[in-house]
Order: C-alpha cells, then sequence, then structure tokens
C-alpha cells in the first residue's frame, strides 16, 4: 500500500488516499488512534458510482465512526471512478438502465450479469486492502462491514472470518444465487431497508432477510426513497457497529 496523499480534516479525523497495485482506496483514522491506542476498523461499502462521486456521503459516515472511535476504509469498485473501464459491467448497466426506462421488469440476466462477476472480483480485493489494513499499528480490530452493494457484504460476511458484523442496505438487486450463500451468514446483522424504495423489490429484500442465518439480525424499515435514509438510522447503525466492535 502507498499512501498518495494525507490531511486532517478535523480535530476527530485523519484522511489518507492510498493506493493498493492501483486500487484506489482512502482510510479515516480517528485523531486518537495510534500503536499504543489501536481502533476497529469498519469496511465502507458503496454503489459502483466512483469515489470521488460518492466521496460526500462517505466522509460523513467516516466522520461520524471516528467520533465513535472506529477507523474506516474503503476502495475503488472494479470498472468504476479512474479504474480501468469494465465493458461487460457497462453493458450490464446499460441493459439495466433500459428496462427500469421502459419500465420492463429487471430480468434475472440483467441482474446476474451485473452483480455476480462485480462481486467475483470485489471481494479478493477487499481482502487484500483488508490484510494491508491490519497491518497498520493504529488499527487493531475486530472489523466490520457496512453498506455499499450487499450481494460483496454477503460474500465477505461468508468468506472474510475477520468480519465479526455487517451493516447491510437492502436497496440493490440481488441474485438468486445469493440467497443461497446468505443462508452461510452466521454474523450479527443490522440491516437497512428504505420501504419505498423505487428501485428495490421490498418482497425480495424481505426474503433475503429471512434466508439469513445469523441467530442476531435486525430489520430497519423506514418511509421513503432510496435517498431518504433518517438520520437516526445512521445513529442505529453506530450503536450497532459499538455493541459488536468494542
Amino acid at each position: 500500500m502507498q499512501f498518495t496523499s494525507e490531511q486532517r480534516l478535523d480535530d476527530v479525523v485523519y484522511e489518507r488516499e492510498f493506493n493498493l497495485d492501483e486500487i484506489p482506496g482512502i482510510l479515516w483514522t480517528p485523531a486518537s488512534a495510534s500503536p499504543s491506542a489501536p481502533v476497529p476498523l469498519i469496511l465502507l461499502g458503496h454503489p459502483p458510482l466512483g469515489l470521488r462521486k460518492t466521496y460526500p456521503r462517505l466522509v460523513a459516515r467516516a466522520r461520524q465512526s471516528a467520533a465513535e472511535g472506529f477507523a474506516t476504509a474503503t476502495i475503488e469498485l472494479p470498472g468504476s471512478g479512474d479504474r480501468p473501464r469494465w465493458p461487460a459491467a457497462e453493458q450490464a448497466r446499460a441493459d439495466l438502465r433500459r428496462a427500469m426506462e421502459a419500465g420492463e421488469p429487471v430480468s434475472d440476466e440483467i441482474v446476474d450479469a451485473l452483480i455476480l462477476p462485480l462481486v467475483d472480483k470485489a471481494v479478493p480485493e477487499w481482502q487484500a486492502a483488508l490484510d494491508v489494513l491490519l497491518s497498520l499499528p493504529e488499527i487493531g480490530g475486530p472489523v466490520g462491514y457496512s453498506g455499499g452493494v450487499i450481494s460483496i457484504g454477503i460474500r465477505l460476511a461468508v468468506v472474510e472470518p475477520r468480519i465479526v458484523a455487517a451493516g447491510l442496505f437492502a436497496g440493490s438487486f440481488v441474485p438468486r444465487a445469493m440467497f443461497d450463500e446468505a443462508r452461510q451468514v452466521t454474523i450479527p446483522l443490522h440491516v437497512l431497508l428504505q420501504w419505498d424504495d423505487e428501485g428495490n423489490d421490498r418482497q425480495a429484500a424481505l426474503d433475503l432477510f429471512d434466508a439469513f442465518s445469523s441467530k442476531e439480525k435486525s430489520l430497519h424499515a423506514n418511509m421513503g426513497g432510496h435517498n431518504g435514509v433518517p438520520q437516526f438510522a445512521g445513529d442505529a447503525a453506530a450503536q450497532f457497529f459499538t455493541r459488536h466492535l468494542k
């Protein structure tokens, strides 16, 4: 990992951009973090829109987490932002837009083409980033995963034993194959559902929640569309991670 820039945003959080094998990322740590006082880590998932576009929301989440005593980190997803173009992913996104603009059902074939290759590529990259992040003296674990493409969170919860709790956003298309993986998830889960999310199949989201095998799992549903998540929902997620990472 090579740090490419660093800045102190305020008295609470320290931001460093990094590059890991040509994958851009950002690490935020509380000002109090040090080798003598290492802090837990939360991986911040995000939609495949590019880090520059999602930065305002990511840094807001990072500030809140730093205030609670957590480091946070994120990496650019394959085919997004400044990473090389991924023609297959671009075609899948175009097919999705076409179906939605025409008011047609989004087929399983489109969802599979959009999500499954992304999960297969992104999850090993998250694990590689986690290897390096946990080697930093100011980060000591345990590790949580928060938000982003829910299928990436599901796969990480299944294959990555260092992640001990996850906060998931039920707002992205989920391939049917991911339901089988969901049944293997046993870590504590905090799942957020926007009840009127125009791009989400509510019943599928409820079915997915039911599929998780976690003994501790909670579903937090709020009225409103995809971008209408209330502030108190973020506060509840912060309390969830405080319970499980401290």
